[in-house]
């Protein structure tokens, strides 16, 4: 009896040491490395996500990627971090209440706040997404109630019913509607597949009605065949803008561009799934990139309305981002030599991406790397597919 008492016991044991080696085993497979080098350069402990390029400020735009990149690592600790410092510090403490203030950092007086309290849609939409998709993967009603609540006020504050166009997303509550009948837009500011998702979350909003949208805001309002930052739409038509700190002083000083924000459209486009709605549609207008793509080795940093290329100086982050876009219109070798720039780009020391690890590059690769390694995908109606799930 003490013998088989004994042998049961030693069964048992041997049982729940490869069980722990067997959890050890995935979750050491499952680790993103990226995603622990990223939150060292910049993430703090309290879920701070910081930007070193522009002050230490925060941005909600930077704690929203950064909840994304959480969830795509399994990471539920730091995402709910990331959710905590967001709620705590850019939201007023409820985020059922208000969306979060798009900027926060150290004041002239030498105070840590918010600097402007005006959210920014980019952000809240990724967020809302975010939140939605977490408390389905990791079934919980909080993260999900909390989406849909966001999603709500999205729909309160910042969706329009533009003339010429239809409806469509401001890119935040306020500073975007110079005229009464004219709204200044950012193409960048609207994944479709979030898009998707919402209106299949909640047909009855007018998420739907704003995708419908997306095909011809960037038919119209690109420039040469590039998407372009910003688009100005309204009674008098849609088309390419200046900034909207540039139309703000009156004087219509500057050019339309292509740059930082537009490089998003495609990287957008490119991790959709090719069976998402109108996304055919989205990517007709913009020809001139792809057959930039054809015989340049890296995409421009910078080109005008016309399509001329005003610089050719693009960081590491642009090709991480066209990559899968290249993909998707069937340039698959030209993806595979950004990918191989982006790689090549790469700082041993740190493990981040260009010479001096930027932020902003960071989180484009952070994007297309983790879609390039399967470690999440999305289906035609928005949802996340993920690796470790």
């Amino acid at each position: 009896m003490r013998w088989r008492t004994t042998r049961r016991a030693s069964a048992c044991a041997l049982l729940i040491t490869l069980a722990v080696w067997f959890n050890q085993g995935c979750r050491a497979e499952q680790t993103w490395d990226l995603w622990e080098k990223y939150t060292v350069k910049f993430m703090d402990p309290q879920g701070r996500v910081i930007d070193h390029s522009a002050e230490d400020r925060t941005t909600s735009e930077g704690q929203a990627y950064g909840m994304f990149f959480a969830l795509v690592a399994g990471d539920r600790v730091r995402f709910d971090k990331l959710l905590k410092w967001t709620e705590d510090n850019l939201a007023g403490g409820d985020m059922t209440l208000r969306l979060p203030a798009w900027n926060w950092g150290k004041s002239p007086e030498g105070q840590w706040g918010v600097l402007d309290q005006h959210p920014a849609s980019d952000a809240d939409l990724w967020m809302a997404y975010t939140l939605l998709e977490a408390g389905r993967i990791w079934r919980d009603d909080r993260y999900a109630k909390l989406g849909t609540v966001m999603a709500y006020r999205i729909a309160q504050s910042e969706v329009v019913l533009v003339p010429g166009l239809g409806t469509s997303i401001m890119p935040g509550p306020q500073g975007f509607h110079p005229e009464p009948s004219t709204y200044v837009l950012n193409p960048s500011y609207l994944p479709p597949f979030i898009l998707v998702r919402l209106a299949k979350e909640m047909p009855q909003g007018p998420w739907g009605t704003v995708l419908d949208s997306l095909p011809q805001m960037l038919a119209r309002g690109s420039g040469g065949g590039f998407a372009m930052d910003w688009v100005l739409a309204g009674s008098t038509g849609v088309r390419p803008s200046l900034t909207p700190a540039q139309l703000a002083t009156g004087k219509n000083e500057g050019i339309p561009m292509g740059s930082y924000d537009a490089i998003r459209v495609y990287l957008w486009l490119g991790i959709s799934d090719p069976g998402t709605q109108g996304l055919r549609e989205m990517v007709a207008p913009l020809g001139g990139m792809t057959n930039y793509m054809r015989t340049n080795l890296a995409p421009p940093l910078q080109v005008d309305s016309s399509g001329k290329v005003l610089n050719t100086e693009a960081p590491v982050g642009f090709s991480a981002a066209l990559a899968p876009y290249l993909q998707l219109v069937g340039l698959k070798q030209q993806a595979k030599s950004q990918m191989d720039r982006v790689t090549a780009l790469k700082d041993p020391a740190t493990g981040l991406y260009g010479r001096s690890g930027e932020y902003y590059d960071q989180n484009l690769a952070m994007f297309a790397t983790g879609w390039q390694e399967q470690r999440f995908r999305l289906d035609r109606d928005g949802r996340l597919k993920l690796k470790w799930k």
